[in-house]
């Protein structure tokens, strides 16, 4: 199937993409990689009238640390977090989410704004994302604001961007020494969206002693899900196989799952659980510079 007929534009400078926005409202999309979008095209379950192309306005693909985060251009692809020394190094999450997403072929055009902006609970930034406690950055016609992760996931494909509005850059806090964070995803195949997954960003202190704590969960609900209650759970107190169990036992609790051609509700909260477990563990494993316990 092809998609309908459609009005193309392909804008160089981000007030003329704000400008095409204004015009044609939602009638228009923003096409960035292109790799969630022009699927759902074919399929006729999107038929934009206008589809705006920016990919050829330029500064909105980059990695870079500055006042205190990191921020990642809307535009950076995903395998330029595979080939970053400094995401493989200090933000581990990273290149784990940016590994498990799709093929080499979707990676080389997939776009981590992308990602983030379809507002698809099986994305896999989503959680890692909100495991990290990043925000965004929109651009409007009144000007730029920020957006806690968090804050961004209305619904399914929904999120709190106007229509009129462009993510141009993702902000992470940078992680402070003993900080260490893990992705984990169970799929069908290679490249499928994930029956589950679980994303860890933590930073211990003394004694193994949990001082901040995030958790993120895949596609186990309507919206991404932040694990609110394990977080409590873990922090402040000191992480040992007891607490990790308790953690993922509440995190399968937080998610809400359907059952669908990926699994019954009891698989896949039993995924959360087991996903948990290791991640956690794999986290800790790495803020403590790669020593087991």
């Amino acid at each position: 199937m092809i998609p309908p007929r459609f009005d193309y534009f392909s804008p160089g400078t981000l007030p003329e993409a704000i400008s095409l926005l204004q015009r044609h409202g939602d009638d228009a999309k923003i096409l960035a990689g292109g790799h969630s979008l022009i699927p759902l095209m074919k399929l006729r379950f999107a038929s934009p009238a206008v589809l705006i192309d920016i990919n050829r306005i330029p500064d909105l693909a980059y990695l870079r640390e500055s006042n205190g985060y990191l921020a990642i251009g809307a535009l950076t692809r995903e395998s330029d977090l595979d080939h970053s020394e400094l995401i493989q190094t200090k933000y581990p999450i990273l290149a784990d989410t940016a590994a498990v997403i799709a093929d080499p072929l979707v990676r080389n055009m997939a776009t981590v704004g992308g990602n983030l902006a379809h507002g698809d609970p099986a994305n896999d930034h989503p959680a890692t994302m909100l495991a990290m406690d990043a925000e965004v950055v929109v651009l409007g016609p009144n000007g730029t604001r920020a957006i806690p992760v968090k804050n961004l996931f209305n619904g399914p494909l929904s999120t709190s961007l106007n229509s009129d509005e462009i993510l141009t850059e993702i902000r992470i806090p940078i992680p402070p020494l003993h900080s260490g964070g893990a992705y984990l995803k169970i799929e069908r195949k290679v490249g499928d969206f994930a029956a589950a997954a679980v994303a860890v960003q933590l930073t211990v202190g003394k004694g193994n002693i949990c001082e901040r704590i995030g958790i993120g969960l895949t596609n186990v609900g309507p919206t991404p899900i932040k694990a609110i209650r394990a977080e409590q759970l873990l922090r402040g107190q000191t992480i040992n196989d007891q607490i990790i169990r308790q953690a993922a036992e509440t995190a399968s609790e937080e998610a809400q799952p359907s059952a669908d051609q990926r699994g019954s509700v009891e698989y896949k909260r039993s995924l959360v659980r087991v996903l948990t477990t290791r991640a956690l563990n794999r986290a800790l494993q790495r803020a403590m510079g790669g020593k087991e316990r």
